[in-house]
C-alpha cells in the first residue's frame, strides 16, 4: 500500500513523498494518522533548519493522531482512537507527516474524550507544553489570582497558555512584538500585553519586581529580563528556545529572590505525567478558545508552513490533514 508523506531524505528541506508499507519503521501498532500538527520543532526539522533528526531519510511531524489499523500489542485493538505527542517522532523515530505511522504501544495514549482528533492535534506538543507549566508552576506554590507574563504569546504554547492561566483567574500580560494580534490576545484572555522589544533589551540582573512568575517560550535575553522582574518567592517555567539557547543572567534572581527556574520537557515527560495534563487540559481548557485560535490545512503545505512558524508568521495553532 502506499502513501503519502513529508519526508527528510537528509539534511536540509523535507518535501512530499510517497512511500509503501515496506518503508514504515520498526513497531508493534500501525496507524492510520489522520492529523498531525505544527509546532516550532517542526519547522526546525522540515526546513533543515535546525538538527532535529538524528538519521536519515526521516518523515518529520512531532504529533499524530488517528486509528489503530493493526496491532501485536495486548493494550490496543484495531480501531481505537489514539494519539502521540514527542517520544522522539520526527528525531529517532519516523513522525506524524503521514498517512499510516507504526509506532511504539508505549507511546501511544487514547484519544481524550472532551475533544475530536483535530482539537487533540490543535493542542498537541503545544497545548501539553503549556499546561506542564501551569502544573510546574502551582506545584511551585503559584498563589491564586497571579500576576503572570506569557512571553512568544503569539505562538501555540503561548497562546494556550494564556487561555488556562486566564480561565484560572490568573491575570495574565501577553509578551508580542506583533501589534496585529493585541486584539486576539485578549480574545484568548490576556489582560495586558507587553512589547517583546521591552523584554528583548539587556536588563540589570534585578529590576523592578512584576509579576508572580512567568511561562516562558523565547529563552535567551527575554528570559533573563523575566527572571529579572519576577517578585520574591516567584517561579518561571523555561519550555522554549525560540530567541537562542543562551541565558544572559547572573545568580541574583535565585539567590536573593529566590526565584525557582522550572525546565519543562515535553518529549519524555513520563506517561503518569502526561495523563494528568491530559486530564486537566479536559477539565480547564475552553474548547470553544481552541477552536478560535486553531487553522487546518492540508499536508501538502507543510514545507510552505514550516518557514512561515520559523519566521514567527504563524498565529496560534496549526492542524496538518493528513488523512486523503
Amino acid at each position: 500500500m502506499s502513501f503519502q508523506a513529508i519526508v527528510a531524505p537528509e539534511p536540509g528541506p523535507a518535501a512530499l513523498r510517497e512511500l509503501s508499507d515496506s518503508d514504515l519503521p520498526e513497531g508493534d501498532v500501525t496507524v492510520a494518522v489522520s492529523h498531525s500538527s505544527l509546532n516550532y520543532k517542526d519547522g526546525l526539522a522540515v526546513s533543515g533548519g535546525g538538527r532535529i533528526a538524528r538519521s536519515y531519510p526521516m518523515v518529520c511531524g512531532i504529533d499524530l493522531a488517528g486509528v489503530v489499523e493493526q496491532s501485536d500489542s495486548l493494550a490496543w485493538l484495531p480501531g481505537d482512537e489514539v494519539l502521540i505527542t514527542g517520544w522522539g517522532l520526527s528525531e529517532s523515530h519516523p513522525g506524524g507527516y503521514t498517512e499510516r505511522q507504526r509506532v511504539r504501544s508505549e507511546w501511544l495514549m487514547p484519544r481524550p474524550a472532551a475533544f475530536s482528533p483535530q482539537q487533540c492535534m490543535a493542542i498537541g506538543t503545544a497545548g501539553l507544553t503549556a499546561m506542564l507549566c501551569v502544573l510546574a508552576l502551582e506545584h511551585a506554590g503559584l498563589p491564586a489570582e497571579s500576576e503572570l507574563v506569557v512571553t512568544g504569546a503569539g505562538g501555540g504554547v503561548g497562546g494556550i497558555a494564556i487561555t488556562l492561566l486566564a480561565g484560572l483567574g490568573h491575570n495574565v500580560a501577553a509578551s508580542t512584538g506583533r501589534t496585529e494580534l493585541h486584539d486576539y490576545l485578549r480574545s484568548l484572555g490576556a489582560a495586558s500585553i507587553v512589547a517583546r522589544e521591552e523584554l528583548a533589551q539587556p536588563s540589570k540582573p534585578l529590576e523592578s519586581a512584576r509579576w508572580d512568575g512567568a511561562i516562558d517560550t523565547v529563552g535567551s535575553q527575554t528570559l533573563a529580563s523575566v527572571l529579572a522582574r519576577t517578585r520574591y518567592r516567584g517561579a518561571v517555567a523555561a519550555c522554549g528556545r525560540a530567541g537562542g539557547t543562551d541565558l544572559p543572567t547572573s545568580v541574583a534572581p535565585f539567590i536573593l529572590r529566590g526565584v525557582s527556574l522550572l525546565g519543562i520537557d515535553s518529549v519524555m515527560c513520563p506517561a503518569q505525567l502526561r495523563a494528568a495534563a491530559w486530564s486537566r487540559l479536559e477539565h480547564d481548557l475552553s474548547a470553544q478558545r481552541l477552536d478560535a485560535m486553531t487553522t487546518v490545512e492540508p499536508l501538502s503545505r507543510v514545507p510552505e508552513l514550516a518557514e512561515e512558524i520559523l519566521a514567527g508568521r504563524i498565529r496560534g495553532r496549526v492542524v496538518i490533514e493528513t488523512a486523503g
